[in-house]
């Protein structure tokens, strides 16, 4: 049997819990796939510097190149070191970063001719990009055997901009099974920590950032309008924290706002609610990619409400609530129905967790991945024929 060698770059592998779909294309290969995932050794993050973290039994070769410039995604850059790596002998390659960004285009320029080229983009929206991003793009998108999409509104964004003339797939992001799973102990825990009793009313909780375009000033709003008992835990950080403490001020005792929580500390957050709320709120320039706090509420056994923005009601599928975005009764009414009926939480729980672990695991992402490559590396085959 050939093996089949792929090489898989992106700024995001700096983080070790980011390899995983490296980590899960080589043990789904079966030995018939090697795989080696290009990482920083540093970029500024988004909230903090990153170094090249490592990760215990690494399933994939790693290679820790220097990047440049990472404080700002669309023009970092790879260097050298990056560079050479091409000469080797690769089956495919693929690139974890949008097309219009300058590694991304660097990745496309240095693939040799012949060996299939593969991108991913979470873009759904549709944008014409200033020079040079939009010259960059459609260089990316020539040179490229087929590109992946983070979901169903990604392709419905591109397809008219010339993207339907390569093969793609819908291809989200995933989410660790053992790390992310009902786990009421740890959830009972963060309760006490945060001064509440384990039992008591139902916690309506909100992962992610204190940003109006997340929807959470109408979560508030639409708690208010809640008659029954509820708690509400606030998980996240950003600008608005300060408008949300005064909020939870005025509740006392019912609200908790949590800032700083670590990844491999938000499963049991996320344990600790009974309902995640996930309002995000479609502005002319954003609406939501995914959803990652979904996926995760889905894994921990946690029931979840969420809007219709973006891709929102193409991951919750029938395993949640899909509420108008700017409908705020219609948000109060699904937030007093789930507060106040435990059977119709543990009926959304047990599909969420049924959905996540057949369409968001990582190993079913990564086959799906492999899946995909083959087709394209025998067509190219076939091509040169």
């Amino acid at each position: 049997m050939k093996v089949r060698r792929l090489l898989t770059m992106g700024h995001s592998y700096v983080v070790a819990l980011n390899r995983r779909l490296a980590h899960e294309m080589a043990r789904a290969g079966g030995g018939a796939w090697e795989v080696t995932a290009v990482a920083p050794t540093f970029v500024h993050g988004d909230l903090r510097p990153i170094e090249l973290e490592p990760h215990p039994g690494e399933a994939c070769r790693l290679e820790p190149v220097r990047a440049y410039l990472s404080r700002r995604v669309h023009v970092m850059a790879y260097g050298r070191r990056a560079r050479a790596l091409f000469r080797d002998r690769w089956d495919l390659v693929h690139c974890w970063a949008e097309p219009y960004t300058f590694s991304g285009f660097q990745v496309a320029r240095w693939t040799p001719a012949g060996v299939p080229f593969v991108f991913w983009t979470a873009q759904n929206l549709v944008k014409r990009y200033p020079p040079p991003f939009g010259w960059m793009e459609r260089s990316v998108l020539r040179r490229a055997n087929g590109w992946l999409a983070c979901g169903q509104t990604t392709v419905e964004a591109q397809l008219g901009r010339g993207y339907g003339d390569k093969p793609y797939r819908v291809m989200p992001l995933g989410v660790d099974l053992d790390m992310f799973r009902p786990d009421p102990a740890s959830g009972a825990a963060v309760r006490r920590q945060l001064g509440w009793e384990p039992d008591g009313p139902p916690v309506v909780g909100y992962l992610g950032r204190f940003v109006a375009e997340k929807g959470f000033p109408l979560l508030t709003r639409a708690l208010d309008a809640v008659a029954a008992p509820w708690r509400a835990l606030f998980v996240g950080g950003g600008p608005l924290e300060g408008e949300l403490r005064a909020w939870g001020q005025k509740h006392g005792d019912r609200v908790r706002v949590v800032t700083g929580v670590a990844h491999d500390q938000v499963p049991a957050h996320l344990a600790a609610m009974d309902v995640l709320a996930a309002p995000s709120q479609t502005t002319p320039r954003w609406k939501e990619q995914l959803g990652r706090m979904l996926l995760e509420a889905f894994a921990c056994g946690v029931a979840v409400v969420g809007s219709d923005s973006g891709e929102i009601p193409h991951v919750i599928g029938d395993a949640g609530r899909v509420v108008p975005e700017s409908d705020e009764r219609a948000w109060t009414t699904a937030l007093a129905e789930l507060i106040e009926n435990r059977a119709a939480r543990a009926e959304l729980a047990e599909r969420g967790l049924g959905r996540v672990r057949a369409v968001f695991a990582w190993p079913v992402i990564a086959g799906q991945h492999l899946a995909f490559f083959d087709e394209l590396i025998d067509r190219a085959g076939a091509e040169r024929g």
